[in-house]
């Protein structure tokens, strides 16, 4: 598996953000080459709280915990989130207007109701993402590995993951066999040792 660690603002994140999640078309943003919620992927989680706790850890310009961004598909420049789904929509959610947070006299405070120089320090403040490429395999791998911490995956979405990638494995062996003509039991085949590898 081949990472590399980059920054990425938060005003680079938001570029064209749409929450399609009652459709097929899913949830994307990041100028629309980022699925920011994969059909592997769980349902937004977080409660209010939760993500409230994100913005402020952004607007006191702390550290957020890495997130991990993998390849699709081996194209040149779309990804989708491995880890930080939960972060990044909240992210988009509160500079899209979704929510509010409470300051501490109690009273709701959106994004747009902010100063111009508190929007330029949320869309300015730099998200530390991990660009991710590998196999299938690997990609699972490291998608158990890094989700050891955090919100605990039920089985049935360590399950969804499971098929998601065997269905990407499936379309690629697809064309592979149109090109090449393999046979349909060596296609089988292929499927069955990963499903025993993993």
């Amino acid at each position: 598996m081949e990472i590399k660690l980059e920054e990425v603002s938060v005003r680079d994140l938001v570029k064209d953000y749409e929450d399609n999640s009652l459709t097929e078309e899913g949830i994307i943003g990041y100028e629309g080459k980022l699925d920011i919620r994969p059909k592997y992927q769980r349902e937004f989680v977080y409660k209010d709280k939760q993500k409230e706790e994100v913005i402020r850890t952004i607007i006191k310009g702390f550290p957020l915990n890495v997130m991990y961004w993998v390849k699709k598909n081996h194209t040149e420049d779309e990804y989708e989130v491995l880890d930080g789904q939960q972060r990044t929509i909240s992210i988009c959610q509160y500079v899209e207007g979704e929510f509010s947070l409470i300051d501490n006299d109690g009273n709701p405070k959106a994004f747009y109701n902010l100063t111009n120089d508190e929007k330029n320090q949320i869309l300015d403040y730099k998200l530390m993402i991990y660009f991710c490429e590998g196999t299938d395999k690997e990609k699972l791998d490291w998608f158990k590995t890094i989700n050891i911490a955090g919100e605990k995956l039920t089985e049935q979405e360590l399950r969804n993951k499971l098929i998601a990638f065997i269905l990407s494995f499936e379309s690629v062996i697809f064309k592979l066999k149109d090109l090449k003509k393999l046979p349909t039991p060596t296609l089988e085949m292929l499927r069955d040792n990963l499903i025993e590898e993993i």
